[in-house]
C-alpha cells in the first residue's frame, strides 16, 4: 500500500473505501473508464473531490488495480485526509475484502463507494456516515420511476412488479466493519459470489436500511452518461 498522510482530527469516525478498478469496455475506451475526461477533468477526480469535502470521511482508500496507480494517485498529492492506495482484486468482492485488510487498526465504520458515481455530493457521504455511526447498516439508493417487467429467456414479459416497492441501488453504501468482515469470511465459506455488499447482507438475512440520494446520483458507464454527467456538472457551477 501507499499512502498520502496528511493531519486529521479524531471527530470524524468513518473510513471510506473507494472501488476503482473499472474498465472502458462499455465505454469503447481502451482504458479505466475513471481516468476518461469529464468536464476538463477525470471522471474520478470530482468522486474525490466529493469524498474530501464531506466532514464524516476521515480516511479514504483506493482500491484498483496497478497500472492506473499513479495516474489516480497523483490527484491526491497534498490532500487534506490520508489516501491509501489498494491493490484490488479480480471482482468487486474480492476487491472489497481487499479493502477491508487495508483499513488502518480500529477502524469501525466504512462506507463503500464506485469510483464512477463522480456525480455524489459531500452531503451524501456525511449523510450515509451519520446512519452508519448510529449503527445501521444501508444503501444509498433511489426509487424506481419507471414500469419494470420481469421477462423470460424468450424475451415474453411475466410479471410486472409493484413499482412502490422498488429502488434502484446506489453507493455509498455503509456497514460496521467488524459484521461486513463477517459476512464475507461466510460467503468464502459458503462460496457465495454477490454484486454487492447489501446483497451478502440479503442472504445472511441481516437488515439493510435504504437513503434516497436523489436521481442525479448515477455511475458512468456509457458514453451517455458522460453526456448526463457533464450537464449535471454545469447545471451545478451556474447554480
Amino acid at each position: 500500500m501507499e499512502t498520502v498522510s496528511a493531519c486529521w482530527g479524531q471527530e470524524s469516525l468513518v473510513h471510506l473505501l473507494i472501488a476503482a478498478a473499472g474498465s472502458g469496455r462499455r465505454m469503447g475506451a481502451d482504458r479505466n473508464k475513471l481516468l476518461l475526461p469529464l468536464a476538463g477533468r477525470p471522471v474520478i477526480a470530482w468522486t474525490l473531490d466529493a469524498a474530501m469535502a464531506a466532514d464524516r470521511i476521515r480516511w479514504i482508500g483506493i482500491v484498483g488495480q496497478e497500472i492506473d496507480r499513479d495516474e489516480i494517485f497523483a490527484l491526491v498529492q497534498g490532500a487534506p485526509k490520508p489516501v491509501v492506495w489498494i491493490q484490488g482484486g479480480s471482482t468487486r468482492q474480492d476487491s472489497v475484502l481487499r479493502g477491508l485488510a487495508g483499513l488502518p487498526p480500529g477502524a469501525e465504520h466504512v462506507l463503500i463507494h464506485d469510483g464512477a458515481r463522480c456525480l455524489a455530493e459531500p452531503v451524501l457521504f456525511d449523510r450515509c456516515a451519520e446512519r452508519v455511526e448510529a449503527g445501521m447498516a444501508l444503501i444509498a439508493a433511489t426509487p424506481v420511476t419507471d414500469t419494470i417487467k420481469r421477462v423470460d429467456a424468450e424475451g415474453c414479459i411475466r410479471e410486472t412488479p409493484d413499482r412502490s416497492e422498488l429502488w434502484a441501488a446506489q453507493t455509498p453504501q455503509g456497514f460496521q466493519v467488524q459484521q461486513l468482515q463477517q459476512g464475507h469470511d461466510r460467503a468464502r465459506e459458503q462460496g457465495w459470489n454477490v454484486t454487492d455488499d447489501a446483497s451478502l447482507y440479503e442472504r445472511l438475512g441481516w437488515p439493510v436500511q435504504v437513503l434516497d440520494a436523489g436521481p442525479s446520483n448515477i455511475k458512468v458507464t456509457t458514453p451517455f452518461d458522460l453526456t448526463v454527467a457533464e450537464a449535471v456538472l454545469q447545471l451545478r457551477r451556474a447554480g
